[in-house]
């Protein structure tokens, strides 16, 4: 986004000043499309680059339950990850064909709202399929855009990528409560998804409950909405040097069974507990009736905080 920025403005000082300012233009003219459910490429998400993404981890969908065409969907992603490269490639690619595995749902992706903000970015990420994770854009879609349509929210966000290291499988999901009214009000059925290996992709050094360290991360979070996490992962002609490249590690995305959800304008909060915890044992069964297929132990237990 920062390159596509600084790009932009580069263009604006040459001869080809006159494309960038009709692109500005634009951009002014189309500022709220983002907002009501954004502008997908079928082209985009069909680019062959996408499968040498999932062939290099390799990431794997594993469907569980169809879905209805009727109804609307919010799924609750697990774990965010550093990077959340399994909802990415899962979700906004058709790399491991969610379009025929679930057909006639639209997968939206919702990722920080800061992002639609930047040029050029902004289409990339529309065509996609991805969406700005704010109140007005998920509203638009579940009552304004048809049924079948699936939005995919990392539930743990920032908070979650802070405690990802290989070995680990924790969710932060204990006080997220916000997506559960969301799916109340407008009808949308829950549906859990758990990762296996999203945790597994980057090492991490993790600072401790009231270090320095986590303390700056928690402020970036609560001021900018993401966390600065300090990672690593291989480098680009060897496994066993640093670098950013991620760790070729099997990454399986597990779509669990739809829970039902009435339509409830105002939700109390005793109501949205009732489903919030209907959720969080739906998405413990789940770990638990695949881990051991998908290399975790029998004796790992997933741990809600």
């Amino acid at each position: 986004g920062i390159a596509c920025t600084l790009i932009l403005m580069y263009i604006l000082c040459t001869d080809c000043w006159a494309i960038a300012a009709l692109y500005l233009a634009w951009l002014v003219f189309d500022w709220n499309t983002p907002k009501k459910g954004g502008r997908r490429s079928q082209w985009v998400r069909n680019w062959a680059i996408w499968r040498y993404f999932r062939d290099y981890f390799p990431i794997r969908l594993v469907k569980t339950h169809n879905l209805l065409t009727t109804r609307n969907y919010i799924f609750g992603y697990h774990p965010h990850g550093i990077m959340g490269l399994g909802a990415f490639c899962n979700f906004s690619t058709e790399a491991t064909g969610v379009g025929q595995k679930f057909p006639g749902i639209r997968p939206y992706l919702a990722t920080l709202a800061g992002n639609f903000r930047m040029p050029i970015l902004r289409d990339y990420l529309m065509s996609g399929g991805i969406c700005p994770v704010n109140r007005d854009s998920i509203d638009y879609i579940l009552s304004k855009n048809g049924s079948g349509n699936a939005i995919i929210i990392v539930v743990g966000g920032a908070a979650e990528s802070l405690d990802c290291t290989p070995g680990k499988n924790s969710v932060t999901l204990k006080n997220r409560k916000g997506f559960v009214k969301l799916a109340l009000q407008h009808g949308a059925d829950l549906v859990p998804v758990y990762s296996f290996g999203e945790n597994e992709v980057y090492k991490q050094v993790i600072f401790e409950e009231g270090s320095w360290g986590r303390w700056v991360q928690k402020k970036f979070q609560k001021h900018i909405g993401f966390a600065p996490c300090i990672f690593h992962g291989r480098g680009l002609f060897s496994s066993n040097t640093w670098g950013l490249l991620p760790y070729s590690k099997p990454i399986t995305t597990v779509v669990g069974e739809p829970i039902t959800i009435p339509k409830i304008y105002n939700p109390s909060q005793k109501e949205i507990d009732f489903y919030h915890s209907m959720y969080v044992n739906s998405l413990i069964k789940l770990f638990d009736k695949y881990k051991s297929k998908f290399g975790l132990p029998e004796t790992e237990v997933l741990e809600v905080n």
